[in-house]
């Protein structure tokens, strides 16, 4: 593995990453209210989207790559055309920090998870679809089923809630994290749903049954992110000071990378799978040649 490329990306912490699906851009998005777009693999910047008040938490990019969505403390969605950047419109359903937003997989809804509890889902074109009070508490991480009936959410509290959608009906929910569950991913042509909780373990459940499949408990405590590589052979997990990579088979641990800083806040491979890229709170992003 080479040496990371590091370069200053944002004037805070570097809070989203995504690259497109022909590898060759990589979007940032920070608590410097900006998402900005980087060419590989030069890492030079294109371009810069403005117009958020405060923090872009969350970022998502449709299946056609033609409309990026964002999250913000300031309350909002916004729709941008991607990749020239022209703000589309601007959603708002409650007056609460929104932390995470995704794209249906089909292209045809958008859905943002708040503080509060509440998931709002709307078409592309700004029309709502459903809310959906999902917990008391906030929330950190919603998912599309690879076939889009479903919508996982999860953030304090532990629990991981289950939506049948387009109508919003609750069709189940997995307990088994402490405190909290980070992250969701659905793996393997949607045959699981990943968990990462608070506690540091990761679950894997079975989606035909919605039984816990699989726990895996990395070595150290801390962990707060997670990614799998293209071929969802690897997992790579954000924790303080470092990323680690680990073989999800066998769960071995293939690497270790250090980070200067204690907060890693997000971390992405790109989808040929020819590079690792991982943001901090010191404002850079850092990027491995696999």
């Amino acid at each position: 593995m080479s040496e990371p490329t590091i370069f200053e990306a944002h004037s805070s912490y570097v809070l989203g990453l995504l690259f497109t699906r022909d590898s060759q851009i990589l979007v940032s998005a920070g608590m410097d209210n900006v998402v900005k777009l980087w060419s590989v693999p030069d890492w030079r910047l294109m371009s810069t989207f403005e117009g958020h008040a405060n923090s872009v938490n969350s970022i998502a990019l449709s299946p056609t790559e033609k409309v990026l969505a964002t999250g913000s403390t300031d309350k909002t969605v916004k729709l941008w055309s991607f990749p020239d950047g022209a703000e589309l419109r601007t959603l708002q359903d409650r007056k609460k920090v929104v932390s995470a937003v995704r794209i249906s997989p089909g292209g045809e809804w958008v859905a943002a998870g708040s503080y509060g509890g509440r998931v709002m889902v709307w078409t592309l074109s700004g029309e709502e679809v459903v809310g959906i009070k999902a917990s008391a508490k906030n929330l950190s991480s919603i998912a599309f089923s690879p076939d889009g009936k479903t919508l996982a959410t999860a953030g304090l509290g532990g629990d991981i809630s289950l939506w049948m959608l387009p109508a919003g009906e609750k069709i189940g929910a997995l307990s088994g994290h402490e405190v909290a569950a980070w992250s969701l991913a659905f793996v393997h042509a949607g045959r699981f749903l990943v968990s990462l909780g608070y506690e540091g373990t990761i679950k894997f459940w079975e989606t035909e049954s919605w039984g816990e499949a699989r726990t895996l408990r990395p070595q150290e405590p801390g962990v707060r992110g997670l990614a799998f590589s293209p071929d969802e052979a690897l997992i790579a997990l954000s924790m303080e000071g470092k990323v680690q990579l680990w073989s999800v088979g066998e769960w071995a641990q293939q690497a270790e990378l250090p980070v200067g800083t204690k907060s890693v806040s997000s971390v992405a491979f790109a989808p040929d799978g020819r590079w690792l890229a991982v943001g901090a709170a010191d404002k850079k992003i850092r990027v491995w040649g696999l």
